[in-house]
């Protein structure tokens, strides 16, 4: 799952899975009014595969206005202590419309099977500017290779967790779940093709409500090489899926759970708590 960012799903390096995290700070945004709605989210998140909790992680989510910043994290737990099974973080920040969501900055830094692993990405206009990645890629020809037009229009592995959507009133339904996320994440670019699946009610966490429930697939665009294991592997997953929930009263959606199949057994993301507030804050001048 080390490059299912469903936002985040999750960095390449397999740190801070769609749902890790620690706080984020707000940014400050031109044109906003004295007083605009904030919709905040954190957690704490529980990670596990076939049953066996792995590591811990922790998400802070600031929605101002169509401003958003966030910061994921992640930490070994459980048997996760006994293995290197990696640390890290990342934080991204941007603007988010009714229609699609523009990422400006996107930090990544973790450390897994003894490699350190950085990405700096600066994006606007929809397209990345500029970057800094640690380690960089061995030559090889059957790579495919990462051109320009495979970083326009794109979001980062963490902007990749905010959803907009046009569901009725910004309750949960179908239309949630109708869309294909385009990700760059430094190395590689691939797309997160979600379809309905269900509605489900959950409760007793932080959030009682409805979700929506989408099947996921993991589509490899370019930065692949085609025939290794890991790729074919995740191209013909089919065992995939998101739980998303609003956030705010702005027809955003981010993931409440998710899990997808591996070769080790069904891992999860799913929240031990979640705290979401909603307000009129005093915007600085």
């Amino acid at each position: 799952m080390s490059r299912l960012s469903l936002s985040s799903f999750l960095p390449r390096s397999g740190a801070g899975p769609l749902l890790g995290v620690a706080l984020a700070a707000l940014v400050a945004v031109p044109g906003v009014p004295a007083l605009a709605e904030t919709a905040r989210l954190g957690g704490v998140y529980d990670i596990s595969v076939s049953g066996f909790k792995i590591a811990r992680g922790s998400l802070s989510l600031v929605l101002q206005k169509n401003a958003y910043s966030a910061k994921v994290g992640m930490e070994p737990a459980g048997i996760g202590t006994l293995f290197s099974a990696g640390k890290g973080g990342a934080q991204a920040s941007g603007w988010v419309s009714s229609k699609s969501v523009v990422p400006s900055s996107y930090k990544m830094a973790s450390h897994a099977a003894d490699r350190d692993f950085f990405v700096d990405l600066a994006q606007g206009s929809g397209k990345v500017r500029s970057m800094r990645v640690t380690p960089k890629f061995k030559p090889n020809a059957e790579r495919i290779k990462v051109t320009k037009k495979h970083t326009r229009n794109v979001v980062d592995p963490l902007s990749a967790i905010l959803m907009p959507a046009k569901a009725a009133k910004g309750k949960p339904d179908a239309s949630v779940c109708k869309r294909r996320i385009p990700i760059f994440d430094g190395w590689t670019r691939f797309d997160i093709q979600l379809s309905y699946k269900e509605m489900r009610d959950v409760s007793g966490k932080g959030y009682d409500g409805k979700v929506v429930v989408c099947t996921a697939r993991w589509i490899p665009v370019a930065g692949h090489r085609p025939s290794t294991a890991s790729v074919k592997y995740m191209a013909e997953n089919r065992k995939m899926e998101a739980w998303l929930a609003p956030i705010g009263s702005q027809g955003v959606f981010v993931p409440y759970r998710v899990e997808m199949g591996t070769k080790s057994g069904t891992l999860v993301v799913e929240p031990r708590k979640l705290k979401f507030t909603n307000g009129r804050d005093q915007a600085a001048n």
